[in-house]
This record gives structure tokens, C-alpha cells and sequence, in this order.
């Protein structure tokens, strides 16, 4: 059985769907695009490919795929030609589709590759972990990292469809898991203070039986925002607070190299981080930066960095943030919890005080 929402954008409006079974749900969306005489390519990683052999081998047997590297280092100008070699090799039209089977990384470097490939071919997110789930797959957001910072080169490219299917989360790592839990803090931080109160209350686990009712609300929150706000140009406010967290979390990725921290557990670290500058604004209590620490650590995070990085570095890359203006960088901050909102002019002082509390050298 599969149930869905729109994510509306007019006449580039798609579906995501929720579907019970990811094997039959694959399945039958190839079975389609041949049927329409479209062909079809796969892009996933050896990480899920070694997870999900069987449903790839039995599903998507005579589909050409390209295997990457699993990890963040695969979000890279060289992986990203190879994607699109490998959809020259197969001669893949204009009216071809690629298939992004796997997490964020493969969802923003396939979606990148399908907004550039032949001047842009559609491409259909099928997210295998929660933080795909609940985040990345949705909105048309596509890139890869350079050395001078996270995502920096990009796309506004926005999928056929999504399919959230939440039986992959059954062979997630428990620390990818836990990953993709920051995300769905975030909104619940963000938006939904209900949702922030059930996770303090209960830790989701991959075997929930509220799980699909949460990887649904945050669905629903992205899909809202990105209509309000598709490419980001609000003045204030919008798309941005969908970034909580990730002004610290990116500068703590690109410090250590992308990989020494997965991009959950940076963020995890960022929500606590901006929890305590909301804090020093004034807009939150002791007793509010202390209940996001819980509820992060609650699901196996990281509230503080695990060794003193330099506080020179943190904030040097801090200044590559896409969210910089004239110079300046805009936080999302806490006005309370469930509520956010965009603001510059931040004392510079004020954001080294908190990486100091959170273990900057």
C-alpha cells in the first residue's frame, strides 16, 4: 500500500511516496518508465549496494548501474565525472531517468549529475536512509563539496518523484541512524514543538512504530518550506532555517576532512552550538540549551566536539558558508524552542565563545 504528499511547485510539482515495500515499489516504477520506452540507469553506493543486494539484483537486474565509494568524499568533481561518463556510456537520452538509490551523499552528487547531464534528465530519489528520508531527498537541493567548503557547487534540480520506503532503515548502521536523527531534531527545534517534545520523550529507533508517522511530519515540514521559499531568496527567515545547525556543522566537516564526523553528528554538535548562541542572544534559557543536549545525546549524538579543533579554522570556514551576505554570516538561531528565525550582525566574539564551550582549542 503507498500513501503520499505533493511537494508543490506548480508545474514542477512531484510526489513523495510512502510505500510499504521497497522491492515491490521499485519494481514497479522500472516496470513503467520501460513500458513508456524510457531508459533507465542506476546510481548507488557499496555501501548500500552490499545491504541491498538482493532487492538490487532481483529488482533491478537488467538496469546499468555505477557503483561509488559510500561517504561524504564521493560528494567530489571527480566522482561526479564519473556519474556522468558513465551516463554517456550507456547512452542515456534526454528522456532517460536515473534511478539515486542510496543516502545524501549519492542523492545530491546523482541529482547534481542529472541537472547537468544533456542540459538536465530526470532523475527519481529513492532514499535508503533517514537522513535522506527526511531531508535531502526532498526539496531539489543537489551539489558536491570542495576543499574551500561544503556544497559550494550545485543545483536547484528537483526529482520526478521520491520514494520513502522505511524498510531500508532495518540494515542502517545504528550510527547512520543516528545521522539522520539530527535531521528530524532539527525540525522538531525548528518548526514543531510538539514533534521536539514526543523525541525527548521517545528516542526513534529504526523499529519505532511511530517512525513512519515522523519521517512523514518532517516530510511535510521540508515540502511546505520549499514552496514558501524554493531557492532560497527569502530576506529573512524561509528556506535558511532549514540550516539550523549546519553553519556549525559544515565548518566542523570541512576542518576534519569530510568524514571524520558524519554529517548528522556535525549537526548534532551545530544544534547544540546554536542552542547556546540563541542562549548568549538572549532568546533562550539554561534550562532550553540543556534539554536540546539531552534530546541530541538521547539519540546517540555528539553535543561537543570529540577534540579540540582549532577555533582559528572553525571559524575560517565558517566564512565559506553559502549563507554569508556582504561579508557577513547569518545564523539560524532559537527565538524558543520551536521556533527559529534568520539573523546577522552576530558578534564574532559571541561564536567563539560557544565553540569554546563546545571544545575548540
Amino acid at each position: 500500500m503507498t500513501s503520499g504528499l505533493t511537494v508543490d511547485l506548480g508545474s514542477r510539482s512531484y510526489p513523495i511516496h510512502f510505500v510499504g515495500n521497497a522491492g515491490v515499489a521499485v519494481l514497479a516504477l522500472v516496470q513503467e518508465l520501460t513500458a513508456q520506452s524510457r531508459p533507465v540507469a542506476l546510481l548507488t553506493d557499496q555501501g548500500v549496494l552490499a545491504a541491498q543486494r538482493d532487492l538490487i539484483e532481483r529488482t533491478l537486474a537488467g538496469v546499468p548501474r555505477l557503483v561509488v565509494h559510500a561517504g561524504e568524499t564521493s560528494k567530489s568533481l571527480e566522482t561526479y565525472g564519473r556519474v556522468l561518463d558513465f551516463l554517456a556510456s550507456q547512452k542515456i537520452p534526454r528522456k532517460g531517468v536515473l534511478l539515486v538509490l542510496g543516502g545524501g551523499v549519492v542523492g545530491d552528487l546523482g541529482g547534481f549529475a542529472a541537472a547537468s547531464f544533456l542540459r538536465g534528465i530526470e532523475y527519481v530519489q529513492i532514499p535508503t536512509t533517514l537522513l535522506a528520508m527526511v531531508d535531502s531527498s526532498v526539496g531539489g537541493k543537489t551539489g558536491l563539496n570542495l576543499g574551500a567548503g561544503k556544497n559550494l557547487v550545485g543545483a536547484f534540480h528537483h526529482p520526478q518523484a521520491v520514494y520513502v520506503a522505511t524498510d531500508f532503515l532495518t540494515t542502517l548502521p545504528a550510527r547512520e541512524f543516528a545521522a539522520g536523527a539530527a535531521e528530524v531534531i532539527k525540525y522538531g527545534l525548528l518548526g514543531d514543538a510538539s514533534l521536539l517534545a514526543q523525541l525527548e520523550k521517545t528516542p526513534v529507533t529504526p523499529r519505532s512504530a511511530e517512525l513512519p508517522q515522523v519521517i512523514r511530519r518532517c516530510c511535510e515540514m521540508k515540502a511546505a518550506v520549499v514552496r514558501a521559499d524554493e531557492r532560497e531568496t527569502a530576506a529573512e527567515g524561509g528556506r535558511a532555517l532549514l540550516n539550523l545547525g549546519h553553519t556549525f556543522g559544515h565548518a566542523i566537516e570541512q576542518v576534519t576532512g569530510y568524514g571524520h564526523y558524519l554529517h548528522g553528528e556535525a549537526v548534532g554538535v551545530g544544534l547544540a552550538a546554536a542552542a547556546r548562541l540563541s542562549q548568549a542572544l538572549g532568546y533562550l534559557s539554561a534550562a532550553d540549551v540543556g534539554r536540546v543536549d539531552r534530546v541530541v545525546a538521547a539519540h546517540a549524538l555528539p553535543t561537543r566536539l570529540r577534540e579540540g579543533l582549532p577555533l582559528s579554522a572553525l571559524m575560517a570556514a565558517m566564512q565559506q558558508d553559502k549563507k554569508v551576505r556582504a561579508g557577513q554570516l547569518r545564523f539560524v538561531v532559537l527565538k524558543r524552542l520551536g521556533e527559529a528565525a534568520t539573523q546577522g550582525n552576530i558578534d564574532a566574539s559571541l561564536v567563539e565563545t560557544v565553540w569554546r564551550e563546545l571544545g575548540a582549542a
